[in-house]
């Protein structure tokens, strides 16, 4: 007779059974964490914001979603924390100190090592050996042009979000068509030459930032948009010496005496000045217990258009006074000019002027240019208005069809435009603009040199601040373009002047014989006489 199992042997059965079932649910836990688990059980993968790439209106690459890795570690299974801290450190660039406190305290199983590891980091991780470490799937924005563009186009985060320029203010466009491409409005052969000019004007002239725009008069397009101080934006830091900052879309200035534009433009609107007319320019000009003088010797009279192409204040301000303080207000307001500029391009500011009075001395202040702080782009939206058959525009950063016009409605006669195209004109060949001439694109514009003001209110010794804004080709307008240049210092070439004569009119000149071949835009220069030859 067989006998049973004994009641020992039947615990013994039952405790190995235990282990084994132990054992295996162990090893599925380990296949689990190790194989088949997210990176932190308690923190589902990020997920990263697909973006369309960006170009320009010709179709060039200005950004595009990389596939990168951001790299977790788990410190529980290191053999030497501290080692495996110094060498993640030197391999990916991450802060030692910051791994080393995360692989001592970690409340989670999992520390972040680095984020966005490139294919040439990631080989370097994997070349250490180290177990515990794993890898998420995300993505880099890459810039093909780096600092050219960096200002406009802003950054992302690393999360794939739009922190700042168009990046940021097309954010939309961008996420409704990942994979695709949204055109920006930018030219990279303008973008490229108003970079390359700026940047040698600012180191001519030691000037502390300079900045350039280049503007359809019609479709509102911007061509070009530079500014300097910039940064690369591919690095995601800020060097010495860089800037994130736009200072043609964020800062206001005081830019002097290519407001005196506006100036002529409404008294030529309300008709109380003709070009020919003649008007007394002493050297000052009292206004109660001020005296507003020139910034440099004029003629005891001169022709209105002269004043404008001279730049006398004292001539402006009288214009300016026959129309009146309210009417000045309510033109400036017209053009765009007393508000913020609403764009696709989110980095805007709000424009600086006497808000409680506006009487005599604001009137004749603003006139030349003083008393009033816009930005860079306002005013250039403005100027176009005024030129381009005077009908308001809103700059873009979007690409437009080709012969779009997005001319809104008339602010000034098209009379007045005509009238202030062949002012601008005579500015150029008669005036303070003379080095802004470029031969056979017929060229208009506007000297500004304003002075500085300082943190403490006063205007800081020997500070100028110039501009140019320009319009070619003047008598059927294409393009406008402004070049502001913060505290140049004069050089033995410009007989020790840094007024905008000097500095910003030559680049500009530059600026425009170089792209517009490029535009189509066609040299009317007379042909040359060659020696023994017929004209």
């Amino acid at each position: 007779m067989t006998q049973g199992p004994t009641v020992f042997q039947r615990r013994i059965v039952i405790g190995a059974g235990l282990c084994v079932l132990a054992f295996a649910l162990v090893g599925m836990r380990l296949v689990h964490v190790t194989l088949l688990q997210s990176l932190d059980g308690s923190r589902p993968a990020l997920a990263i914001a697909a973006r369309a790439d960006l170009t320009d209106r010709n179709g060039e690459l200005l950004a595009r979603d990389l596939p990168v890795k951001d790299l977790y570690a788990r410190p529980q299974v290191f053999w030497d924390k501290d080692q495996a801290a110094r060498d993640l450190a030197r391999a990916t660039g991450a802060g030692e100190g910051r791994l080393l406190k995360g692989f001592h305290n970690a409340k989670s199983p999992y520390v972040l090592v680095a984020r966005q590891i490139t294919p040439d980091v990631e080989a370097k991780v994997m070349a250490l050996g180290l177990p515990g470490l794993e890898f998420e799937q995300g993505a880099k924005r890459f810039y093909p042009d780096g600092r050219n563009t960096a200002q406009v186009l802003g950054v992302t985060d690393p999360d794939g979000g739009g922190v700042s320029g168009l990046e940021l203010g097309l954010q939309d466009a961008l996420r409704r068509a990942p994979g695709g491409q949204v055109a920006t409005s930018l030219d990279m052969r303008v973008q490229f030459i108003v970079a390359d000019e700026l940047a040698k004007a600012r180191t001519k002239f030691r000037a502390n930032a300079a900045g350039a725009i280049v503007m359809d008069v019609t479709s509102g397009e911007v061509l070009a948009m530079v500014s300097l101080p910039d940064f690369d934006p591919n690095l995601r830091k800020i060097l010495e010496g860089d800037s994130t900052r736009n200072i043609m879309a964020q800062d206001v200035y005081e830019l002097g005496s290519i407001f005196k534009i506006f100036t002529f433009a409404m008294a030529l609107e309300d008709k109380t000045v003709r070009p020919d007319e003649v008007l007394p320019t002493p050297p000052g000009y009292k206004i109660g217990r001020f005296t507003i003088r020139e910034a440099h010797h004029m003629p005891s009279a001169m022709a209105a258009k002269d004043i404008l192409a001279q730049s006398s204040n004292v001539g402006t301000l009288q214009i300016a006074l026959r129309s009146g303080g309210t009417r000045q207000r309510e033109f400036l307001s017209s053009l765009g000019l007393l508000s913020p500029l609403k764009t696709n391009l989110p980095e805007t500011s709000r424009p600086l002027f006497p808000t409680r009075q506006w009487a005599t001395a604001e009137t004749a202040t603003v006139s030349y240019g003083h008393g009033i702080s816009v930005s860079p782009l306002t005013f250039t939206a403005a100027l176009a208005t005024v030129v381009n058959g005077g009908r308001r525009i809103v700059p873009t950063f979007a690409r437009q069809p080709d012969g779009a016009d997005r001319r809104g409605e008339q602010v000034v006669s098209e009379a007045t435009s005509l009238k202030m195209r062949e002012l601008l004109r005579y500015v150029v060949t008669n005036g303070t603009g003379r080095n802004a001439d470029a031969v056979g694109y017929d060229v208009g514009g506007k000297t500004g040199t304003a002075e500085v003001p300082g943190p403490n209110g006063r205007y800081i010794r020997n500070a100028l601040r110039s501009s140019f804004a320009a319009v070619f080709p003047v008598h059927n307008p294409r393009y406008v373009v402004m070049v502001l240049m913060d505290q140049p210092k004069a050089t033995k070439d410009t007989f020790g002047f840094a007024t905008a004569g000097y500095t910003a009119a030559p680049q500009t000149s530059r600026i425009i014989q170089r792209i517009a071949p490029l535009l189509g835009v066609p040299n009317t220069a007379p042909p040359t006489r060659l020696a023994g030859g017929n004209t």
